[in-house]
């Protein structure tokens, strides 16, 4: 689309019907329930498209929908939504991200570390007139950080607990050979920036991610991630120092069915964010 030179709102087309239309790029766990959700039916929003590695695959689960929609390329999704939510991996970000952003759609990202990573994203919204949405996911207190970050906040801090089969295959931890099985204790296997966090653990830490963003950024936020054979639950727990409040927060989230790194709450986040885009009344920040 191209640019009108105001950008202050993103152009938003509806269908015509007057819902929003929203495709699903990547039709793994998280999306297949986002999916699933917006076909059960949500005021103002419609499925109209979805994307997947394994298309057959998942035109065989579309025709189980009540209302099946088609499985197109990543790109694709541009020409046939407005609201395009990116569950790829994180490798795949561009792909969704680009020609959604280039067309002034709005984007709901769940890979936000590799938003570190690209930053022309940005400024392709800004252009375009899109827009770009980062969910909660399986984070708890954005809200309050990016209050607090309208003042001034001197320290953010993020320790994460998760079972070490959760841990398994980060880059991190393949690079530096570090053992987790047959753990008897807690083992602390990171401490460091939330940007080297998203980094060493892409498929684990979108939350250290947003935390960065939401508050003193990627560089000035402190994550501690520990394998803990005694928990069963992705465990986070956010420490804030600000001038407006001093707070801290902690979120046991219940891992995926299909996925152990992703916690059950993220999709959920993700129905939450494109329900509040054609809500009359929204709550929160």
């Amino acid at each position: 689309m191209p640019s009108t030179g105001m950008v202050d709102q993103p152009v938003i087309l509806e269908s015509r019907t007057g819902d929003l239309r929203v495709g699903i790029g990547g039709f793994g766990a998280v999306g297949r329930q986002v999916a699933g959700h917006l076909d059960d039916g949500i005021p103002g929003l419609a499925l109209a498209a979805v994307s997947a590695r394994d298309i057959a695959r998942a035109e065989r689960a579309m025709a189980t929908f009540a209302a099946p929609v088609p499985v197109v390329g990543l790109g694709a999704l541009a020409e046939a939504a407005d609201v395009i939510v990116e569950c790829a991996p994180a490798a795949r970000l561009l792909d969704v991200a680009e020609p959604a952003l280039r067309a002034g759609r709005t984007l709901v990202v769940i890979s936000v570390g590799a938003l570190l990573s690209a930053p022309h994203l940005g400024d392709l919204a800004q252009d375009n007139g899109g827009r770009i949405i980062v969910p909660s996911g399986a984070l708890i207190g954005l809200d309050a950080v990016t209050a607090a970050a309208e003042g001034t906040i001197t320290s953010v801090q993020l320790v994460t607990r998760k079972p070490p089969r959760g841990l398994e295959g980060a880059p991190y931890i393949a690079e530096r050979g570090i053992d987790l099985a047959g753990l008897t204790a807690p083992l602390k296997v990171f401490d460091g920036t939330a940007r080297e966090a998203a980094a060493g653990f892409p498929a684990n830490l979108n939350v250290a991610a947003a935390l960065g963003l939401a508050g003193l950024g990627p560089d000035g936020t402190r994550v501690e991630i520990w394998a803990d054979p005694g928990v069963t639950r992705n465990t986070h727990e956010i420490v804030v120092t600000s001038d407006s409040a001093d707070f801290s927060m902690k979120i046991e989230n219940i891992p995926s069915d299909g996925n152990p790194r992703t916690g059950k709450i993220t999709a959920l986040s993700v129905v939450a964010a494109l329900r509040k885009l054609a809500a009359p009344i929204r709550i929160g920040t």
